[in-house]
């Protein structure tokens, strides 16, 4: 049984290893000198994604932002021509994102980052460890479920 000083303290860990995550990850970028910023790294790896191009209002609420904030993503990312607005056949009056080849490729780099910081933070543990990391973070992304008890043991 956990208590609330134990919960706290478990909470502040995640929150801190959360702000370690994005710290590595962000320097696995910079290193291989994409210009890209996590933001647009997110919105590049959503876009992929998506089977056809979307509208932008689907990428701000897959990504959970207000269409602002991905306007100003995209406006980036077309700049450096990885990204580029393109007229719905169906509704001219309707515009989608595409990714272009550069974007790809981006997104190549941008995988080999993520797996780089991945191993670096998770260097630590063992195999067995990952598991049960990879299960518990599982479990916590999913929420409990219906039917499902509230407490497992390990």
């Amino acid at each position: 049984m956990t208590t609330p000083d134990s919960d706290g303290l478990l909470a502040e860990q995640l929150l801190r290893l959360t702000r370690r995550v994005h710290r590595i990850q962000k320097r696995h970028l910079e290193q291989r000198d994409l210009g890209i910023t996590p933001a647009q790294s997110r919105l590049l790896r959503t876009l992929a994604h998506f089977g056809s191009p979307p509208r932008m209002a689907d990428l701000a609420e897959r990504l959970e932002v207000v269409p602002r904030a991905v306007t100003t993503l995209v406006d980036g990312l077309e700049a450096s021509g990885k990204v580029r607005r393109v007229p719905d056949p169906s509704n001219r009056r309707v515009i989608r994102i595409e990714i272009t080849d550069d974007g790809r490729k981006a997104l190549s780099e941008l995988r080999s980052a993520r797996r780089g910081a991945a191993d670096e933070i998770l260097a630590p543990l063992t195999d067995v460890e990952r598991e049960v990391l990879r299960t518990l973070l599982d479990t916590l992304v999913d929420g409990v479920h219906e039917g499902q008890p509230q407490g497992r043991s390990c």
